[in-house]
């Protein structure tokens, strides 16, 4: 099946179109309205660097629901103790740019280029785009960032340089997430790392479904910060 090439215009084919490997469209562009119109359908953009813009929506889809967040006794520990302290929306970029330079198993490079820490910090700008900062002392040791409307967090990527360091963070914001409402937690595609957290997959219809009646929450838009009222957990 050829794959669906994106006009100038706001628009994207039905999800039902996608590759067998959940590639949907190529081309397009990287600007606020075109990523909240994708997430709002269940697609994300993912590409290498050289490679043109391509635009997923896998099936099964991967995700977490917050009461179903699995912590380890190790890890209760690790929060019990403080080891880490926690913050919100305080280090936008600095995150996204550890999360490009952290080394992935197989993967030779990364996919988070300058153009896309260029948009992604423009809707953190918005109020859309959200990061989540593990410290030690005052060196950032961990974090992830991602997405947020309605009540649904589309969670993009993590690093972590010491260890539980961004699994502290990933459970400290699913549950100050739950506190607030929110029903899903999108983690795109299976990894074992997540699955350990409690993520699982679901049908993609299903999953859109979740994400329609999440979206027809209120998004908590702005900085986490000061929304939170809790910029050091």
């Amino acid at each position: 099946m050829p794959i669906y090439q994106l006009p100038e215009q706001l628009v994207f084919p039905p999800v039902e179109m996608s590759e067998p490997d959940g590639l949907l469209a190529i081309g397009g562009d990287l600007s606020p309205s075109r990523l909240l119109l994708a997430y709002s359908q269940g697609i994300f953009p993912w590409f290498s660097e050289g490679e043109p813009l391509l635009w997923w929506s896998p099936d099964p889809r991967s995700v977490i629901f917050p009461e179903e967040l699995k912590v380890s006794k190790s890890m209760r520990n690790v929060l019990n103790r403080g080891m880490f302290r926690i913050s919100f929306d305080q280090a936008f970029q600095e995150v996204m740019t550890a999360c490009s330079e952290m080394p992935r198993r197989g993967q030779d490079g990364t996919w988070i280029t300058e153009e896309m820490v260029e948009a992604y910090c423009e809707l953190h700008a918005l109020g859309f785009a959200h990061s989540v900062e593990v410290w030690r002392d005052e060196e950032l040791v961990g974090g992830l960032y991602g997405l947020s409307m309605g009540s649904c967090f589309f969670g993009e990527s993590m690093f972590s340089k010491e260890s539980n360091a961004s699994k502290a963070g990933f459970i400290t914001m699913v549950r100050t997430l739950q506190d607030r409402g929110f029903s899903l937690i999108d983690c795109q595609v299976h990894n074992s790392h997540l699955e350990s957290l409690g993520a699982r997959e679901i049908p993609r219809e299903e999953f859109l479904q979740l994400l329609e009646k999440g979206l027809k929450n209120q998004t908590m838009k702005g900085n986490w910060a000061k929304l939170l009222n809790s910029p050091q957990l």
